[in-house]
């Protein structure tokens, strides 16, 4: 059984400076730059969100991105706002930068392209006669814009068919087909074929009793909490178990966590600043003239905010649940209400802490609850949840999963994939990556902190290891950008610590959180690939660097065309500014690498990849000593509650 908590939905204004953007701001915000004269139409809007950094300092502000496609120029705009009144006061013209493609331009593009004759003609070729079935998603040329179209705003059409409006068009790649297009003018600048290749044969459809039906057999699993939450909400604000932070939502980063705070033993400490999954980047690894162009950055290049799923209680979600109710502003300018995007609820996470003592059959044991936020974006065939949970001994864990549909390809009758896999007659899934790039602004018992790597190591001097065991933690303070950035390797058990300047435990150590990178990859793509170029950041599972306000996003500010390589954390560190100390960001990459599987088709059982930032010598002792026994069932446990 799931429920709806008290409270539950979007708070009715604003009471906080960081509070996400409320919908009649947004309309503001909009109605303001549409009146400004130095933009015409049509004007389209690739974001429109908070702007933080403002609002830190006591200011409540928006930035809106947008494209004046009649005269072919973007410009970023600081909108002061005062209750539901805009002032477009601020305006930057970021030349030739391209804004992400926002889903509105997919669709312009996908209709011109199903009305243009030569596309039309390219689809009979292949037996296709109904194009209003055919789909076409506006794919980032990732670094291949060709010369000749270089100042324009441009991209590709990835082609699908559906035999119907029913029918799974990801399970029917148009293979062979891509058109090219202007998306300030939809004009078809060019339309490439690269030869027929039989369409698929089978469905590729997954609703229930498709494919036989529903398994038997499974009992009701209720989730109850007939007392009500753990947690309080005010706004924007949670509290639970000695935690406290305040949800956020970006546009383009999706949700944010802002000011998390453990309170424990009487002391309120602060932990992170903030947190949020800062980009995703996708480099695919197949070279075929259909797929070399597919690397994104999902965030740059689409933003996840716009792409937040709204959740169903009892499906995404189960128990007593909290949902925070946002909106975002689609490409056009309207404003679009995103109901349930953030997903808040508690579970059981199984055993805390457990000693049995054998000498007198006495046993304590404790159970761990955790707080969950969640999220889900779909990102055209991909579906990817993040889900932050804080648990009861102050650990935070990140859990993304990755579902959906796998990015398939058509193949020729007899032949094999060599950079991917057969998933379906005429369907191959090439092989690709995820990266995900997870900022941290630090706040480890204070603003500033510093940031050193652990490792395993033999101990080196044989006079003081006499029977060949002994193993020594060996620290190393990362004390300027240029060395914080790091490898992750099992073999020396390598972990980094994040440490306060400012407060020591009882041991003398300074206090510190510890982050573990569980899920890691490592690129393939050849150094002078565009794949090489564009993201550097995937070279490393751990960088910080020292908190710069234009400093915002891992790889660039504005990824979309970008010459490869130009922005990011790479060229930041080049100034190697001193970390010891320093209001410090931590980004951490969580990578998978993905072998596609038949059993991922047509639809992908959960993946998982995993981050967590525990504390180390943070407390004196374990912090949850101080949780309750379970209640045992009647009639069990009598020496203690399993």
């Amino acid at each position: 059984m799931s429920t709806l908590a008290p409270g539950s939905g979007r708070p009715t204004a604003s009471a906080h400076a960081l509070d996400p953007l409320t919908p009649a701001e947004m309309a503001a915000v909009v109605a303001a730059v549409r009146a400004d004269e130095r933009v015409g139409e049509p004007l389209r809007f690739p974001c429109v969100t908070l702007d933080e950094h403002a609002a830190r300092n006591g200011e409540r502000r928006a930035e809106a991105i947008v494209r004046d496609a009649g005269a072919r120029r973007s410009w970023n705009i600081s909108v002061a706002l005062d209750g539901e009144t805009a002032t477009a006061d601020r305006w930057s013209d970021i030349g030739d930068e391209q804004p992400a493609i926002t889903p509105h331009e997919s669709r312009l593009l996908s209709a011109a392209c199903r009305e243009h004759p030569d596309f039309i003609a390219g689809l009979a070729k292949r037996g296709i006669t109904d194009p209003s079935l055919t789909m076409v998603d506006a794919e980032s040329m990732g670094g291949f814009v060709p010369e000749r179209y270089r100042g324009r705003r441009v991209a590709w059409g990835a082609t699908w068919h559906r035999e119907d409006l029913a029918d799974n068009g990801y399970a029917r790649p148009v293979e062979g087909l891509i058109p090219i297009v202007d998306l300030d003018t939809l004009e078809i600048l060019e339309i490439e074929d690269h030869g027929v290749i039989r369409m698929a044969s089978e469905r590729g459809t997954f609703a229930e009793g498709e494919w036989g039906a529903p398994r038997p057999g499974l009992q009701p699993l209720e989730v109850e909490q007939a007392e009500g939450p753990s947690f309080d909400v005010d706004g924007w604000r949670v509290d639970w178990q000695g935690w406290s932070l305040r949800v956020g939502f970006d546009h383009r980063e999706g949700l944010v966590l802002h000011d998390i705070t453990f309170e424990h033993g009487g002391r309120t400490r602060p932990v992170l600043q903030r947190a949020a999954v800062n980009e995703m980047y996708v480099p695919y690894l197949d070279p075929t003239a259909t797929q070399y162009r597919k690397n994104f950055f999902d965030w740059g290049e689409y933003s996840a905010g716009v792409m937040t799923n709204s959740l169903e209680l009892g499906c995404d979600c189960l128990g007593l649940i909290h949902y925070f109710d946002t909106a975002v502003v689609d490409g056009d300018g309207s404003v679009r209400e995103l109901p349930h995007a953030i997903c808040m609820h508690e579970e059981d996470h199984g055993i805390a802490w457990k000693h049995t003592n054998t000498r007198t059959g006495e046993v304590e044991v404790r159970r761990s609850r955790r707080l969950v936020i969640s999220t889900f974006v779909t990102v055209a065939n991909y579906d990817y949840g993040f889900f932050w949970s804080l648990y009861q001994d102050g650990a935070i864990e990140l859990e993304i999963k990755l579902t959906g549909i796998l990015s398939a390809a058509g193949i020729a009758d007899g032949e094999t994939p060599l950079h991917g896999r057969m998933v379906a007659p005429n369907v191959q899934a090439a092989t690709h990556q995820h990266y995900f790039s997870v900022r941290m602004d630090t706040a480890v018992d204070g603003p500033l902190n510093r940031i050193s790597e652990i490792h395993a190591e033999a101990e080196p001097d044989p006079a003081k290891d006499p029977y060949g065991n002994a193993v020594r933690a060996v620290r190393t303070v990362l004390a300027s950008e240029s060395q914080a950035a790091r490898r992750n390797d099992p073999s020396r058990a390598a972990f980094w610590r994040v440490e306060s300047d400012s407060e020591t435990n009882r041991y003398g150590e300074p206090t510190a959180y510890r982050l573990h990178v569980d899920s890691t990859a490592t690129p393939f793509a050849r150094p002078h690939s565009v794949s090489g170029r564009r993201a550097p950041f995937t070279e490393q599972h751990v960088w910080a660097t020292k908190r710069t306000p234009n400093e915002r996003y891992v790889g660039g500010e504005y990824p979309n065309q970008a010459e490869p390589g130009a922005d990011g954390i790479h060229v930041w560190q080049q100034a190697d500014r001193s970390l010891d100390p320093a209001e410090l960001v931590v980004w951490a990459t969580v990578g998978t690498h993905h072998f596609p599987r038949p059993e991922d088709w047509p639809v992908m059982p959960v993946a998982r990849g995993h981050l967590r930032f525990e504390p180390d010598g943070f407390f004196d002792r374990n912090p949850a000593l101080d949780l309750a026994r379970p209640a045992p069932a009647a009639g069990h446990c009598a020496k203690g509650c399993h």
